[in-house]
């Protein structure tokens, strides 16, 4: 999907249809409706604090401003553009929407996320040429991805009347290749790339482009004269072994090729859910109690919404806070009963805090459900964790 969150909320406010627009803000930053209807929306210039930019318009790229950018390195960039809440409600109701969409035409879907699907199409064209050259008897010297671009278009004409969005769409032999292709064109591209493409359209990119080469194998890379993918593609196998190990290694070489043998994957068990949050201010689990619990419980709340929508319950429940000194302390509880709805979650995740060390002031604060299990095969319950109560945040405390 293209530029997914920022997207769907210029559905919301059309107005701001060509504009920069970031979605990063909290809810403060919620447009104030004034007295001559219009919307007056905060700017990124007003903001302070540490967040991040989720997302960006392509108006807003263009200045400079990316996802996960710090939000005040954003507003030096581009200080007069439009700063919008993030809500991940609606991003995941047109989730739901355009991959419906998508599955009526095409079944076979391996989900990569809220905004990122991959298709296998091999079926889907071969229906659809036999049924071209049975209804117009197309010859063999027609264009042969005529089929597979009917399809596509097809593809993108269905999430379009189903959500009002655009997507683009790379369409190649396997996951890598399509990966890089589909965002060769963006927005609202259609690109066909095939073996006989990989040395024109593939080999000049940066290497980093390749999906699994992230920054650090990309900083090594430069450091061995490897700058982009045909570098890569020409490097000796075996210095790459030497340079990055067995596995690595030669992977890098297959992909350099284009080459991936990996299937489309219809269903996998996911090993966790998480949700998190980075304050706008350190927060104290003393001075800021009410604060800090109001925040963990809506965390719970969403983590019970994402189980629920995935069909999961969790055995155990962590809770994950980064302290001002940006130490990591992780606390995890085991159920005796699989935890459903978020008053279980946010009973387990006191019993978690009750084992952290809480005297510093906080960054951040997320829980974790692992050891999930479907909810259809849940054993009878067998006991449970006792009456709901609300979990006190400053336990235990130093001094």
């Amino acid at each position: 999907m293209d530029a997914f969150y920022a997207s769907v909320e210029l559905l919301r406010y059309p107005e701001l249809r060509g504009q920069p627009v970031v979605v990063g803000g909290r809810r403060a930053h919620e447009p104030e409706l004034l007295p001559d209807g219009t919307r007056k929306f905060a700017l990124l210039r007003d903001y302070a604090g540490r967040g991040v930019i989720t997302t960006s318009t392509y108006e807003a790229r263009a200045l400079g401003v990316f996802s996960a950018m710090g939000t005040m390195k954003a507003a030096k960039l581009a200080p007069d553009a439009v700063l919008l809440p993030a809500d991940f409600e609606q991003y995941t109701k047109y989730s739901r929407l355009f991959k419906s969409a998508v599955r009526e035409i095409a079944p076979l879907i391996e989900n990569r996320g809220i905004d990122e699907i991959y298709i296998d199409l091999t079926d889907v064209v071969e229906r659809e040429c036999a049924a071209a050259q049975e209804s117009e008897g197309n010859s063999a010297d027609d264009d042969p991805h005529a089929g597979v671009i009917a399809v596509a278009r097809r593809i993108k004409q269905a999430v379009k009347d189903a959500t009002g969005l655009s997507c683009s769409i790379g369409v190649t032999p396997n996951k890598l290749l399509s990966k890089i292709a589909s965002e060769l064109d963006k927005p609202d591209g259609l690109t066909i790339v095939t073996y006989a493409d990989i040395r024109e359209r593939i080999w000049p990119l940066p290497a980093k482009r390749i999906n699994g080469i992230g920054p650090k194998a990309a900083a090594k890379l430069e450091t061995l004269g490897i700058r982009t993918i045909g570098d890569l593609a020409a490097m000796d196998p075996l210095r790459l072994v030497d340079e990055f190990g067995a596995n690595y290694g030669a992977w890098l070489h297959e992909a350099a090729h284009g080459r991936d043998e990996r299937e489309v994957v219809t269903h996998s068990e996911p090993k966790s859910i998480s949700c998190e949050t980075t304050f706008e201010r350190d927060l104290h689990a003393r001075t800021d109690r009410a604060e800090l619990g109001a925040i963990l419980t809506r965390l719970c709340e969403r983590l019970a919404g994402s189980l629920e929508r995935k069909g999961y319950a969790a055995r155990t429940i962590a809770v994950k806070l980064r302290f001002d000194d940006f130490r990591i302390v992780t606390r995890a509880h085991t159920l005796a009963n699989a935890a459903i709805t978020a008053q279980d979650i946010r009973r387990a995740a006191g019993q978690c805090l009750k084992k952290c060390p809480l005297e510093k002031r906080l960054r951040l604060i997320g829980v974790r459900a692992d050891k999930l299990l479907p909810i259809d095969e849940l054993p009878a319950p067998d006991g449970n964790l006792g009456a709901p109560e609300e979990e006190q945040l400053t336990l235990p405390l130093a001094g």
